[in-house]
């Protein structure tokens, strides 16, 4: 208990010349000064004893936050210039302590790193996360989470498909994670098509011949990307308008933007996965909701080749390829009729298999529910439906 004590003390004696200024420049008053040091006595004596829990250092960071954004409201209440002492470095230290004592809980990780987040201590931040991921490598949230903070905060694609390989190391049987690192890298191509069309350069793209990665080693650390450099990744680095518009149309002409990189991905994850046709179906489903990408319908066409050549009568297979035609097309687009009787003559080949029926409905009844959709495709729709309904087993 005298150990407990100690720590306790030490740690609270630490903290006197903040509570001081404090009392000096009448930010707190002695009565507040006291009850802060009553509280961070408790609080430090329920951490460091034996049967301390992670809870105790929550409600210990929570309160020092409470305590940080009173103080500075009260700073610009008063108009006090600066104080020596942030109270930002307390909380760091208390999460610190934390993650320390209990490296595997993953919520004190998420709380340490959103705090980071919101100060905007990216230097700070970026240690956190090397910490996290060396200490639980094996969790896949850690992955994602890192992979997308690089992406949304720093733009830095290069850092975040290293998270994501990394991750694949130490996490190859997670269907997740592959389908999160497939997506990533369609949200990166759609920033860039984005990118395309407010300068002026959206045109059509043809894929590069024999410029796809190379996937002889499914079983490599590695998954093998095609070749883009710094430059054509972020034309903004430096140079005129006209250097970046161009540098930009040599992106176009590289495979990221024709979906090479998120077939890399597919291939790679079919292969390991045993040509696994549900996590097929989960990428299908996943890429379609990129419905905007110039390169979506190769991609998808792709994938339904890939699944069609191993696994053939799979309801799986057979509704990703029975919806493929209306890939990338809108409802009230005038060519989605058209689309639509293409995909309807491919559920002839398998309109009486339940499983396949199921997935139709799915599929068509949302579409039926559009607003101010032409009548005589109403029609259609609806027939088809109760059509499907018909092959259901009864309940």
């Amino acid at each position: 208990m005298s150990n407990t004590t100690d720590k306790a003390r030490f740690f609270l004696e630490k903290s006197v010349p903040e509570l001081k200024e404090f009392e000096k420049k009448k930010i707190f008053s002695k009565e507040e000064i006291t009850s802060i040091i009553k509280k961070r006595s408790d609080f430090e004596h329920k951490i460091n004893a034996r049967g301390a829990q992670s809870i105790d250092f929550v409600r210990y960071a929570q309160y020092e936050m409470n305590l940080d954004n009173l103080r500075r409201k009260r700073v610009k209440r008063l108009g006090v210039r600066s104080t020596g002492f942030s109270g930002q470095r307390r909380i760091f230290f208390v999460l610190d302590r934390a993650t320390r004592k209990f490296p595997g809980d993953i919520g004190l990780w998420v709380q340490y790193i959103e705090y980071a987040r919101q100060q905007k201590s990216y230097k700070k931040l970026s240690t956190i996360l090397t910490d996290a991921l060396r200490l639980n490598p094996t969790n896949v949230d850690l992955w994602l989470y890192a992979a997308q903070y690089s992406l949304d905060e720093h733009a830095d694609m290069t850092q975040s498909r290293s998270y994501m390989q990394r991750g694949l190391r130490f996490c190859k049987s997670s269907r997740k994670l592959w389908l999160h690192y497939a997506k990533l890298e369609l949200i990166y191509i759609a920033k860039l098509f984005a990118r395309q069309r407010i300068l002026g350069l959206d045109r059509e793209i043809e894929a590069p011949k024999d410029q796809g990665p190379s996937l002889d080693d499914p079983d490599a650390d590695m998954i093998a990307m095609p070749q883009i450099t710094e430059e054509d990744i972020n034309p903004t680095a430096g140079g005129t308008d006209e250097a970046n518009q161009q540098a930009l149309q040599t992106l176009s002409a590289t495979p990221a933007l024709t979906g090479a990189i998120p077939l890399a991905i597919f291939n790679t994850a079919l292969k390991h996965f045993e040509n696994d046709d549900r996590f097929g179906h989960e990428f299908y489903d996943m890429t379609l909701e990129f419905e905007d990408l110039p390169c979506l319908r190769r991609i998808l066409e792709e994938v339904v080749d890939a699944m069609r050549a191993t696994k053939p009568a799979s309801p799986h297979t057979q509704i990703c390829y029975i919806r493929l035609p209306t890939a990338g097309i809108r409802v009230t687009s005038a060519d989605f009729p058209r689309a639509l009787g293409a995909s309807l003559g491919r559920l002839k080949e398998s309109q009486n298999d339940p499983r396949v029926a199921k997935e139709v409905i799915g599929w068509l009844q949302p579409i039926a529910q559009t607003e101010n959709l032409d009548p005589a495709l109403q029609t259609v729709l609806t027939i088809t439906i109760q059509n499907a309904e018909r092959v259901l087993p009864s309940a």
